[in-house]
């Protein structure tokens, strides 16, 4: 992801800024998306695994990119709470 994009995105909950998932943070994201246990925002369990993330400053929500591009809905934040 381009580094500029980056430095101006931010989640449009709280405005903390975001950063790119590691490899094996997306590697433990995607096994517990395998193993069903992550939610979207809205409760509904994401059966999709994610080929990048943003994770909020927090830590506590991330937000998928499919193609390249960022999904910054707010109801489709995967949550991260108890999935590790």
């Amino acid at each position: 992801m381009d580094k500029e994009l980056l430095d101006i995105l931010c989640c449009p909950e709280t405005k903390q800024d975001l950063r790119l998932a590691g490899s094996e943070e997306l590697r433990d994201l995607n096994l517990a998306i395998g193993r069903g246990a992550v939610r979207d925002a809205q409760g509904r369990s994401v059966t999709e695994s994610v080929e990048d993330a943003l994770v909020r400053t927090d830590g506590l929500r991330a937000y998928p990119v499919r193609g390249g591009i960022p999904v910054l809905l707010l109801d489709e934040a995967l949550v991260l709470e108890g999935i590790r």
